[in-house]
C-alpha cells in the first residue's frame, strides 16, 4: 500500500501519453509501494484495428508488445528498492483467436499477472465511443438489445476468467460505461451470469479491481458501480486498487474520491499481489496478500483530495 494494478503508457498504446519510464516516475513521486504495468496484448486481426492504428499493420502491434516486456523487465530492474513494479498484461477477446494467441504469450514466462478485461460485444469496441458503443447495442437485436448485450458481454467475461484465470479481473461492469444509470437489477438473467463469474473467480483466488478511470469518465463512482460492488461483497470477493493510468498525468488520478467511495460502501479489507515461491491455477507466481491495518490509514491518503 499504495498501489495500482493497471496502467498504460503513450510509448505502447495509442490512446495513452508519455514513456513507460516517465509513467514510473510519476509513481514513485506519489509514493506508491507497488505498481503494476500492463500493456494491452496486441490484435491478431486487420478488422480488430482501431481507428487510431490506421498507420499500423498487425504485425506491429505484436512486435510493440514484446518490445514492452522488455522494458517492463528493464524498469523493474532499474527501480528495484524504489518501487515494486510487476509485470502484466491486460487482455483482449474479441474472437477465440485471441485467447489461442493469448496463451502462447503467457507460455513465454515473462508475464507475471494477468488483468483480465472485455472490451468488445460482437467484435465491436465497446469503450472506443459512444457511436461504435451504440452499434454493438444495435446488433444485438431482439425484444431488448440491452439483455442481450449485457448477456453476450458477460458470458465473454466467463469464458475469459475460465480459460486464463485472470489474476485480476479489471473493470467488471465496462459494459455500461455509456449508460452507467442502467441497474443490473433490472435484468435477472444478467445479475445470474454476472454471480456466476464472480463466484468462479472467488473461487480460485482473483482479485476484483476498483478501476478510478470511471470517475474521469464522469460516472458517480470507481467501476464497479454499487450494485455490482454489493454482488462482489455478497460472494466473498476481494478487492484491490488500480488507476487504469493512460500516461503519466493519470496516476493516481481520483484515487481520493474512489477511497471515500469504499468507505462509504463499508469495504473494510483491502488486497494486493504479492510474489510468491508457489504457482496459482494459472500457473504464474503471484498470490493475493492483505493489506494489515485499517487501509484507510495509510499517510498516502493524507495527500488524497477529490480532484486529484
Amino acid at each position: 500500500m499504495p498501489f495500482s494494478h493497471h496502467s498504460h503508457s503513450g510509448e505502447f498504446c495509442k490512446h495513452a501519453a508519455g514513456t513507460l519510464e516517465d509513467v514510473v516516475k510519476e509513481a514513485v513521486r506519489q509514493k506508491f509501494v507497488l505498481f503494476g504495468l500492463t500493456e494491452h496484448v496486441p490484435r491478431y486481426r486487420t478488422e480488430d484495428l482501431y481507428p487510431e492504428e490506421a498507420d499500423l499493420e498487425v504485425i506491429q502491434l505484436e512486435r510493440q508488445f514484446q518490445a514492452f516486456l522488455v522494458e517492463a523487465e528493464r524498469l523493474k530492474a532499474a527501480y528495484a528498492g524504489t518501487i515494486d513494479l510487476l509485470v502484466g498484461l491486460e487482455t483482449e477477446y474479441i474472437s477465440a483467436l485471441d485467447l489461442q494467441r493469448l496463451q502462447e504469450i503467457l507460455a513465454q514466462g515473462k508475464v507475471e499477472y494477468v488483468v483480465g478485461s472485455i472490451h468488445h460485444v460482437g467484435g465491436k469496441p465497446i469503450d472506443f465511443d459512444l457511436a461504435t458503443f451504440e452499434q454493438a447495442l444495435s446488433d444485438c437485436g431482439g425484444e431488448d438489445p440491452w439483455n442481450e448485450y449485457l448477456c453476450r458481454y458477460f458470458d465473454a467475461q466467463y469464458d475469459l476468467i475460465r480459460s486464463v484465470k485472470p489474476e485480476v479481473i479489471g473493470h467488471l461492469d465496462l459494459c455500461r460505461l455509456y449508460k452507467p444509470s442502467i441497474s443490473f437489477s433490472s435484468y435477472p438473467a444478467v445479475i445470474t451470469k454476472i454471480e456466476r463469474n464472480i463466484e468462479e473467480a472467488v473461487r480460485y483466488g482473483a482479485l476484483f479491481e476498483v478501476n478510478a478511470a470511471a470517475l474521469r469518465k464522469k460516472w458517480a463512482t470507481a467501476y464497479p458501480g454499487e450494485d455490482a460492488l454489493k454482488l462482489i461483497l455478497k460472494h466473498g470477493g476481494r478487492l484491490t486498487l488500480s488507476d487504469d493510468s493512460h500516461g503519466p498525468h493519470m496516476v493516481g488520478l481520483n484515487y481520493g474520491p474512489t477511497a471515500e467511495y469504499l468507505r462509504r460502501m463499508n469495504v473494510t479489507e483491502l488486497w494486493y499481489l504479492e510474489r510468491t515461491s508457489v504457482a496459482n491455477e494459472g500457473g504464474r507466481w503471484v498470490r493475493p496478500a492483505q493489506v494489515k491495518g485499517d487501509w484507510w490509514e495509510h499517510p498516502f491518503w493524507e495527500e488524497r483530495h477529490p480532484s486529484t
